[in-house]
């Protein structure tokens, strides 16, 4: 399903060495994504450290962004096909054949949530053993991918929407599941949110993984692609030289993503 929500970030361009009488036209980057606070936050007044910094990135330059919120397939659906020019923000593993550029927008940390009664606790595949885990559909767990695809009867997967923490956290309360897997900070933000904080707790988390602004492979776009992630590693590189990925990430309060994870959720 393709949720129909929608932002657009229209940066001016400017072209150094232009004069003339009219503005250049902008060429449209088209992003897809999906509602993942506190990275994305389409409906929010803050639209996320990831659209935050790549906001930045692209200020100034000959690109107009459009992002798109669509479901996490969907998403990478389009970006494979050229249908949207780029995805945020997958790890590798979750977008295998999508074109990554050198440097990444942040981290994700896979984590087990479980509830505040429950004294289970993630410590190896071992652990793993007849619990029943939620998890999202298209998404990477990580090091934990082949067991799962091993052992598919013990993990329930359901599509992700912005819905899915709170859903999942119900299922767990209900005893649906014993426990979910998902990005910590995302969790912890969409659990206080729903007022759910109280009731369900992390139980170990399985890996730290950078995640992207993957571009689409689509040979039809090259040009423009090969150009938008040029500029992107260039301009992250600057950003990161010049303490701006700090500040930005400071400011929803988390720590630098290179430096480890820490939140106020």
């Amino acid at each position: 399903m393709i949720y129909l929500l929608r932002f657009l970030l229209i940066i001016t361009p400017l072209y150094l060495g232009w004069s003339g009488g009219s503005t250049a036209r902008a060429e449209v980057l088209k992003i897809a994504a999906i509602d993942w606070c506190p990275q994305v936050c389409p409906n929010d007044l803050r639209q996320g450290y990831v659209v935050d910094t790549v906001k930045e990135i692209f200020a100034g330059s000959p690109f107009e962004l459009e992002i798109n919120i669509y479901s996490w397939v969907h998403a990478i659906e389009l970006t494979r096909s050229g249908k949207a020019h780029a995805l945020l923000s997958p790890a590798r593993s979750e977008a295998p054949g999508l074109l990554f550029p050198d440097e990444g927008v942040g981290t994700q940390k896979m984590c087990f949530f479980v509830s505040r009664e429950s004294d289970w606790r993630y410590i190896g595949e071992d652990s793993l053993q007849n619990q029943r885990i939620g998890v999202i559909s298209g998404g990477s767990i990580e090091e934990l991918n082949d067991y799962m695809s091993k052992h598919q009867e013990n993990f329930y997967i359901n599509s992700y929407t912005a819905k899915y923490v709170p859903l999942s956290a119900r299922m767990v309360e209900k005893k649906r599941l014993d426990s979910f897997i998902f990005t910590l900070n995302s969790t912890l933000y969409e659990l206080k949110k729903a007022q759910l904080s109280e009731r369900i707790k992390t139980a170990g988390c399985v890996s730290t993984a950078k995640i992207y602004m993957a571009f689409s492979p689509d040979a039809t776009q090259g040009d423009l692609i090969q150009r938008a992630m040029a500029l992107f590693d260039q301009r992250m590189s600057e950003m990161i030289a010049q303490g701006r990925i700090t500040s930005i990430m400071g400011s929803y309060g988390l720590a630098d993503w290179k430096s480890g994870d820490k939140t106020i959720f």
